[in-house]
């Protein structure tokens, strides 16, 4: 089975945006394929962040009605919730590699899942953070 990868908000909310086709395609790509092949992981903290993002910050915003059921659909995909171990987790690796709060909360849901890719663009491409290697899909 291939190895599990972890899609950052930022990649769901791509592949839903019409506003953006060069981002569109790309992370529609990404998306399908984790879930033709099973082995896409999200957090809560991704799905919160697409509901709001989708809704209220894109040029053509979703109404709530559609995108909860695309975060419905979305549910399909191996979901790794917050808790309190997951929390202190990301505050250790925010003061180990000196990250954002909510990027380490992001490496941290990935680790929990046993990923090894995770797909963002809101950290350095190709960075490895333990296990952990970033892929930015949009870097040319």
């Amino acid at each position: 089975m291939p190895a599990k990868v972890f899609l950052d908000a930022n990649i769901i909310v791509y592949a839903h945006d019409r506003a953006r086709p060069d981002r569109r395609a790309q992370s529609q790509a990404i998306l399908f394929e984790s879930l033709r092949n099973g082995t896409g992981v999200i957090s809560s903290q991704v799905l919160s962040e697409f509901f709001v993002t989708i809704t209220q910050k894109v040029k053509q915003p979703m109404s709530s009605a559609a995108a909860k059921k695309e975060i419905v659909l979305l549910s399909t995909l191996e979901t790794v919730d917050i808790d309190a171990t997951l929390v202190v987790e990301a505050v250790n690796i925010k003061e180990r590699w000196q990250l954002s709060y909510w990027d380490a909360l992001i490496l941290a849901a990935a680790e929990r899942a046993g990923c090894g890719t995770v797909y963002s663009e809101d950290m350095s491409d190709g960075q490895h953070y333990g296990s952990l290697v970033v892929c930015n899909p949009f870097t040319t």
